[in-house]
């Protein structure tokens, strides 16, 4: 049975992991400070340890009472405007606390990482789909501080043999099949549960933010790739390095894109309900599209996305989202 200590587990994507890491039969320590992730996200199944990835003493005893065999780390702060408005805490956390935690992971011997990365990157991509080998270009810093870690761990690996796989995420999207865990953030800035919050009477529309693109449809096109399929990547990464291989990147997303508009559609027919837009201009640094080749990830892990169809990635969505329309209860 293998150990993994999952950082950020009590967030979005973090929490989806270990769930299904849990439920593979794998021992899973969540280390969380809980700035936004939920303690209820976290299954009893899972040891909890509320705590900073930063604190080196906190960090050290987690080592030294629990044999981790592999750190999945999902602490990052990820607001791209606050990023820009306060980058001091990006920098902070995203890449020094992240540093700590790396040395600690050196001093106590673990050396297999799998790490939450982004296509925030690479920027405006050179070409579409973006395929992991073109420049990396990040436009703020937030991706700023995602490629800074990267970076690090290439050299961690050179002189330290720290092994890592590193994921970059296109837009998360959906929640567990079953509703038991879902989408809750404070503030809230993805497009499909404020879609549904519209849906469900929570805000008076949903603003369309330019309706002029080069699109099909005048509006910006994202790669939405299900929560689920996220954490089912992190696993064969996980095992592509306990099997001994050497370090990766890979890009996550279904290799297709869907329009703001689509979105839209998409909750209407899942919700069965109407839901009011207002229409405005572009924002600035919005690409009009973004859209991931993950092909890297199907021919080396494995890794074949279950839930590509965005009816099916919104209606999981709303099954979480409608049952609990506050969200997580509040500690």
């Amino acid at each position: 049975m293998t150990t993994i200590l999952v950082t950020g587990g009590a967030g979005y994507i973090g929490s989806h992991a270990v769930l299904a890491l849990t439920e593979a039969g794998h021992r899973v320590v969540v280390v969380d400070n809980l700035v936004y992730g939920h303690r209820a996200a976290v299954p009893d199944a899972a040891t909890f340890v509320e705590g900073d990835i930063g604190d080196r003493g906190l960090v050290a005893r987690v080592f030294a009472e629990h044999p981790v065999d592999v750190v999945m780390h999902f602490s990052a702060y990820a607001y791209v405007g606050e990023s820009v408005t306060d980058p001091a805490k990006y920098y902070g956390n995203n890449v020094a606390a992240t540093l700590s935690l790396l040395d600690s992971m050196i001093a106590a011997n673990v050396k297999r990482f799998v790490f939450s990365s982004t296509c925030a990157t690479f920027g405006v991509p050179a070409r579409i789909p973006i395929p992991e080998d073109i420049p990396q270009n990040p436009i703020n810093p937030y991706g700023t501080t995602k490629l800074m870690v990267e970076r690090i761990l290439k050299d961690y690996d050179a002189a330290y043999g720290l092994k890592s796989v590193v994921f970059r995420y296109f837009n998360a999207a959906g929640c567990d099949p079953e509703g038991r865990i879902g989408e809750d953030h404070d503030p809230e800035t993805h497009l499909i549960p404020l879609v549904l919050r519209a849906a469900l009477g929570q805000r008076d529309s949903i603003s369309v933010f330019g309706t002029d693109y080069d699109t099909p449809d005048g509006t910006c096109i994202r790669d939405y790739i299900h929560v689920c399929d996220l954490a089912d990547a992190h696993i064969l990464g996980m095992e592509h390095l306990l099997k001994g291989n050497g370090s990766g990147d890979f890009n996550l997303g279904n290799g297709r894109g869907t329009s703001v508009r689509e979105i839209i559609d998409a909750a209407r027919a899942v919700t069965g309900r109407e839901i009011r837009v207002v229409e405005g201009p572009r924002r600035a640094g919005d690409p009009p599209m973004l859209v991931g080749s993950s092909e890297k990830a199907r021919q080396t892990l494995g890794w074949n996305p279950k839930y590509a169809d965005i009816e099916t990635i919104v209606r999981h969505a709303w099954t979480w989202q409608s049952a609990n329309p506050k969200g997580y209860p509040k500690s």
